[in-house]
């Protein structure tokens, strides 16, 4: 947004929080540029710093009324109801969401994943050694959060389980996302929680696959490992003041990818599965043969 206007994208209303921050960043990144005012003035203005300004408008942070009505003054954004838009924003996106009644459990980089995902307008997925956490049965997700031990499951697992569960709803919500999961036909084989367990979840995979928002492909062992060496999932997002991301967990923490060259690969990459992967009929047919075998 170059200026703050009555066709201004401030009543741009994605999905959660980390969302809002995020163009709340971006808008205000381009009233500076405009204004030709640098990150140390405006930090400055604020009686902060060049990294301060530079994390706002990432929305790596979240944002103070003070310093956005300093920081609107500064770039010549005076008129009352703009003011008011932006403010209004800034209030939205210091709500917490939903999941914040579990943020004991959560690792601080996962939050924005999070919120995140409730923006997203496509959702795709590639996975190695589960069932992508948004299809995953209750059984299937608690074994995983049990470490194999559901019959040692604690109220701590129990609401990592819930947790997984309620992240699930934004596919059945009005103008659901749209998700698109490859998945390693190890995944198959791979017996989370027993036999049961993994019956039951392949079950449910097929029955999702019935879902015209959720597309289901699997990677077959042949081409296994060339695409893509591990997991990662890439969101998307209708708003234009929100890039897309990539997000990739290691062992102790997450990445969050958005430069052009980084979503440019992980799109190649993306691609390149889908056309290695077996086609969502095939993928049918492929869980059809596996649940028989169980």
């Amino acid at each position: 947004m170059a200026t703050a206007d009555s066709n201004s994208s401030a009543n741009v209303r994605p999905g959660g929080p980390t969302a809002l921050r995020i163009v709340l960043g971006a808008q205000l990144r381009r009233l500076r540029e405009t204004a030709d005012i640098s990150r140390s003035e405006a930090g400055f203005a604020i009686r902060g710093s060049e990294s301060k300004i530079s994390r706002l408008e990432l929305g790596r942070v979240g944002l103070k009324d003070r310093d956005v009505a300093d920081l609107l003054t500064m770039y010549g954004v005076t008129d009352q109801a703009d003011r008011d838009m932006f403010l209004e924003m800034v209030a939205r996106s210091n709500q917490p969401g939903w999941w914040h009644r579990y943020t004991d459990l959560m690792p601080d980089w996962f939050h924005d994943y999070v919120g995140l995902e409730e923006a997203a307008s496509r959702i795709l997925t590639y996975e190695l050694q589960f069932v992508p956490g948004l299809l995953q049965t209750e059984d299937y997700a608690r074994a995983i959060a049990s470490h194999g031990r559901p019959e040692l499951a604690d109220k701590a697992v129990e609401q990592r389980v819930a947790l997984r569960m309620h992240r699930q709803k934004i596919l059945a919500r009005p103008g659901a996302p749209r998700l698109w999961a490859v998945i390693d036909e190890s995944v198959l084989y791979r017996p989370i929680g027993g036999v049961a367990v993994l019956r039951g979840q392949l079950e449910h995979l097929l029955a999702v696959t019935k879902q015209r928002h959720i597309t289901l492909q699997v990677l077959p062992y042949a081409l296994s490992g060339y695409a893509a060496e591990s997991s990662f999932a890439m969101l998307r997002f209708e708003e234009p003041e929100l890039p897309d991301i990539v997000y990739i967990e290691h062992g102790g923490g997450a990445l969050y990818l958005d430069r052009s060259k980084e979503l440019e690969l992980y799109g190649r990459m993306f691609d390149r599965l889908t056309i290695d992967a077996h086609t969502p009929d095939r993928t049918r047919q492929v869980l059809t043969k596996r649940l028989a075998e169980l």
